[in-house]
């Protein structure tokens, strides 16, 4: 194999591919890049038996092949070469000649006979979603995902399609986000769908997602795929039945406030520096006719902040976990947003009160009536 490739070009798809590469593996092979040579390009495979990703790059090819090289090492040299073109050359033994300038590094490569193959998913059927849409999907959920080993479900988001309606969900046991959004070229589609997807596959999408073009969507019943301009990522759909979300939400409350979005935000944040851990991290809302007080105590000290509001209903004492409440708020891209609650020990319901379909649930921590 020898070929001729932009630096720059080549440490960005790089950089792209290594999102699947999980260096905890005892496999040695899925430690490495593969890549293939074919016609003017070439082609860059990561590959953790969970999720893959490949992506394209032009460049001159003088020989085709293919050889597996240690991802760390190999994007490491690539990225730190000049900005100018890099010679890289196999011979038979699998060694790797890589040249730009006045750098030259030979280092030790495996062959991609053994290389395991990315699952294939049916492209003849792929749906479209605006790739502004999807991200603004994925970053209003995705931090509500589980963190916890013991329920690998909820280390995912459900992702339901009817009738051109798209649903992405995150639930991790103390809130959820949920956040819906019509496409119109898929109102038309006889399409019903209700899979899982890894929470870590749609960070790494998200991250990828950036134009006004489209992000093409398929799945089967073991996998998924997005397609975003020249890059693919196939990644292992969560196997299990989703939470009944639609039954957590209260439908009715006793008490609805209306404020702006970043006066809250602010003063949350601001009564949250006393907090040091996720122990003791405690907020009291107090809700009245006009006004919010927060509060928080502890033995750093405690702080107030007052935060306008206009009130229909109950007056309500109210307690949470400051970073879900935050994380919540820093998500909504909204001027104001409305709260509604039913009593202090059930969930509230946060959304923008621009109408966006985006609803965060948030469970609230139980207090003493003499806090």
């Amino acid at each position: 194999m020898k070929i001729i490739c932009n630096q720059k070009l080549l440490a960005n798809k790089i950089g792209i591919v290594q999102k699947a590469i999980n260096s905890k593996t005892t496999l040695d092979l899925l430690k490495g890049v593969l890549i293939v040579t074919k016609q003017d390009e070439i082609i860059l495979k990561g590959y953790d038996l969970e999720i893959g990703i490949e992506s394209h790059v032009s460049a001159e090819v003088i020989q085709e092949g293919s050889i597996v090289i240690n991802s760390k090492l190999f994007g490491d040299i690539i990225r730190k070469l000049p900005d100018s073109f890099v010679e890289i050359e196999t011979d038979e033994d699998n060694n790797v000649y890589i040249n730009c300038l006045n750098s030259k590094f030979k280092i030790k490569g495996d062959s991609a006979k053994e290389y395991p193959q990315i699952p294939d998913v049916n492209e003849d059927k792929l749906y479209s979603i605006p790739q502004d849409v999807l991200k603004s999907m994925i970053k209003q959920t995705v931090f509500a995902t589980s963190q916890d080993q013991t329920k690998p479900i909820l280390m995912g988001e459900l992702l339901e399609i009817e009738n051109g309606n798209i649903n992405l969900v995150a639930i991790d046991g103390y809130r959820f986000a949920v956040r819906s959004c019509q496409v119109d070229n898929l109102i038309h589609e006889d399409l019903k769908a209700k899979i899982i997807i890894p929470g870590k596959t749609l960070i790494d999408v998200n991250s990828l997602l950036s134009s006004e073009e489209e992000v093409k969507v398929g799945f089967n019943e073991k996998n998924a795929i997005f397609i975003i301009n020249d890059t693919k990522i196939v990644t292992r759909l969560l196997e299990g039945e989703f939470i009944d979300y639609k039954k957590l939400c209260p439908r009715e409350y006793n008490s609805k406030i209306k404020l702006k979005t970043k006066d809250l935000l602010n003063s949350i944040e601001r009564a949250s520096l006393l907090s040091q851990s996720e122990q003791n991290n405690l907020i009291k809302l107090s809700i009245r006719d006009s006004m919010m007080a927060i509060t928080s105590n502890n033995e750093k000290g405690n702080v107030y902040e007052e935060v306008a509001l206009s009130l229909e209903g109950d007056y309500l004492d109210i307690a949470f976990n400051s970073r879900y409440l935050l994380e919540g708020l820093k998500n909504i891209d909204c001027e104001e947003i409305y709260i509604e609650f039913t009593t202090n020990v059930n969930p509230c319901i946060i959304k923008p009160a621009d109408g966006t379909k985006y609803t965060y649930l948030l469970l609230p921590v139980r207090i003493s009536s003499n806090n």
